[in-house]
């Protein structure tokens, strides 16, 4: 059961509430989306084709307990869901980055699946896939990359449709657009309207040049 990957590396998780430790990611081929803030262009294409042994034997390599299954979109590639399987059954903790566009019922509930929620400046809004907010467990994370006022305020609209949808427990994410969202105009504006919300910073983009993904 192969898949096409970008790359396997071990770094700092940059994101989430699992941010700051360390991770071996794993970043399949291929995306469905085109955000105009892409930061990871070129995954769309180029890759390695690698059987699911091979991807296993990589990350043991690596020694890290924690494992996130990135893109790209991953969900693209049919044998996803049967790669984080495998890594669970490894013990390693695992996480989904997803875009949020396809389904992502297939996906085992231990694995922590963190849904991005496109806003408007991204040009792919109309992607979403809403009825995944069924699917996720307590466990799960959402994420807003905020790019301007616009951003902001469709996401406060969706965080009504976030809390009807499920119990309401999931960690918020609302994550400015690195270069371009200045982050503590986000953070007033959060302090403002007293939104239930976690403010995210990009760590990665902190320690690293954006033509670096670690060590």
């Amino acid at each position: 059961m192969p898949l096409k990957v970008n790359e396997i590396f071990h770094s700092i998780q940059g994101e989430s509430s699992h941010a700051g430790h360390p991770c071996v990611f794993v970043r399949l081929t291929g995306c469905n989306l085109r955000c105009s803030w892409c930061d990871t262009p070129y995954a769309y294409e180029k890759g390695e084709v690698m059987e699911l042994a091979d991807i296993l034997d990589r990350v043991k390599s690596y020694r890290c307990p924690m494992v996130e299954v990135t893109g790209g979109e991953p969900l693209l590639q049919e044998e996803t869901p049967e790669l984080i399987r495998r890594l669970l059954e490894k013990g390693c903790r695992v996480l989904l980055e997803t875009n949020g566009s396809l389904d992502v019922s297939p996906v085992d509930p231990r694995c922590v699946k963190i849904l991005d929620i496109k806003c408007p400046s991204s040009g792919v809004a109309k992607n979403n896939r809403f009825r995944n907010l069924e699917h996720l467990t307590e466990r799960d994370e959402i994420k807003f990359v905020i790019g301007d006022r616009g951003d902001y305020d469709y996401a406060c609209k969706k965080l009504h449709l976030i809390f009807r949808k499920t119990t309401g427990r999931n960690v918020i994410h609302f994550s400015p657009l690195h270069g371009r969202m200045e982050p503590k105009t986000l953070a007033g504006w959060i302090l403002e309207d007293r939104l239930p919300v976690r403010l995210q910073l990009q760590i990665h983009k902190i320690l690293w040049p954006a033509d670096r993904r670690g060590v």
